[in-house]
């Protein structure tokens, strides 16, 4: 791609007119978001396939820092989806997200690859591509021990196969990524970051890795005042608890674990994602993945019974059309958020595992928990907060 051909016969530049400079001109190699918008299966905007429906509105608070993505066939693997979600903040947040959106399925697809020994190489075309684009993006790979024990599984052989060979492709492209982001020449991460939502399901597992906690509850507090870091909320929202550094009152995110943002990292905020499993059941219709645009405003079950309701192909823009509205109507003094929504079906269009309408209706009262038992007696829904 990109090769310039010449004719043996070519006029001297000089004698040469404009239009034939123009023809003779090379073409312009392709950049990274068109690589990556030629992939097949790869939907990074608003839109539908037949097992996805995407959507994301810019909220009133400036640009759009909210991304999004669906990449079936992932890792030429026919069965596998990977999908994800990222809400950026600061002052090129936007940048932040949509960099970790193009970059963070390529890293775990290399890691992926390396961890099975090159078992489920990229084989096709695309996959060559993407290989190339990885080798350079594969440095740094360990994780220390730090990372692993983040984790939080005393007895690994309890856990299904896909979730021990998922584990360490998804801490090493976690730290890859949020290294890469540190070095970037061009994004300034300092005081920007996202959090970032990601699933990969292959069959009927669900693996899911996410950062951005923005509760910031029990042991993700010590461990930031351990480092030296502070957490408190402000008088005018008390439910809210944020991070700041140790003398100087900034930056206040709302979080603890991000991708970016160093200026905290020394001071307890980590980019080590919490991982969860799931095995799915003819029970479970859909999984959303939302950024906090839609969860701030409304609650699990109104976002299955909305999604449910919709007709597949438009289910994640009505989502985002309840949460404006819902936004509107409880804080009208306050500026919506931006809002991104990923919406996965299980089952093919038109059909449902569910053998009768009262199994589907329980089944859709209660949404999938990914949830984990944070110490302070909450639990928190690994799918449906961006963090």
């Amino acid at each position: 791609m990109g090769s310039c051909f010449l004719d043996d016969g070519e006029a001297p530049l000089d004698s040469a007119t404009p239009e034939s400079r123009k023809l003779k001109t090379p073409k312009k190699k392709p950049q990274r978001d068109e690589w990556l918008q030629m992939i097949p299966g790869r939907m990074s905007f608003s839109g539908s396939t037949s097992v996805a429906s995407l959507f994301t509105k810019q909220g009133k608070k400036g640009i759009n820092q909210d991304a999004m993505i669906v990449w079936e066939n992932y890792c030429s693997r026919e069965d596998t989806i990977f999908c994800g979600v990222f809400d950026g903040h600061g002052p090129y947040g936007h940048m932040v997200a949509r960099r970790v959106r193009d970059s963070l399925p390529l890293k775990l697809s290399a890691q992926w690859d390396l961890h099975m020994g090159g078992k489920d190489s990229l084989s096709d075309t695309t996959g060559s591509a993407l290989e190339s684009m990885n080798s350079r993006e594969t440095a740094h790979l360990s994780v220390d021990s730090g990372s692993r024990k983040s984790i939080g599984w005393e007895d690994e052989d309890k856990h299904p196969g896909i979730l021990l060979t998922l584990k360490e492709p998804f801490l090493k492209a976690f730290r890859v990524m949020d290294k890469e982001l540190k070095l970037h020449p061009k994004i300034d991460c300092f005081c920007s970051g996202t959090t970032a939502v990601i699933l990969v399901k292959q069959g009927h597992d669900l693996v899911v890795g996410n950062i951005g906690d923005s509760r910031a509850v029990l042991e993700e507090a010590e461990r930031i005042r351990q480092c030296k870091g502070r957490v408190f909320a402000l008088q005018n929202e008390p439910e809210v608890p944020r991070v700041w550094l140790p003398n100087n009152n900034s930056p206040g995110l709302a979080m603890s674990r991000a991708f970016g943002d160093f200026c905290l990292k020394d001071f307890g905020l980590i980019s080590v994602p919490e991982i969860s499993y799931h095995c799915l059941t003819d029970k479970d219709e859909f999984v959303v993945l939302a950024t906090d645009g839609i969860w701030d405003v409304l609650t699990n079950e109104e976002v299955v019974d909305i999604v449910a309701s919709a007709p597949r192909a438009v289910a994640a823009r009505h989502l985002v059309e309840h949460a404006v509205q819902a936004w509107r109507s409880k804080y009208p003094f306050a500026k919506v958020d931006d809002c991104a929504v990923v919406c996965l079906f299980l089952h093919p269009d038109g059909s449902s595992a569910v053998s009768t309408s009262e199994e589907q209706a329980a089944s859709m009262s209660k949404p999938i928990d990914f949830s984990s038992d944070k110490g302070d007696g909450s639990r928190q829904d690994a799918l449906d907060h961006s963090w």
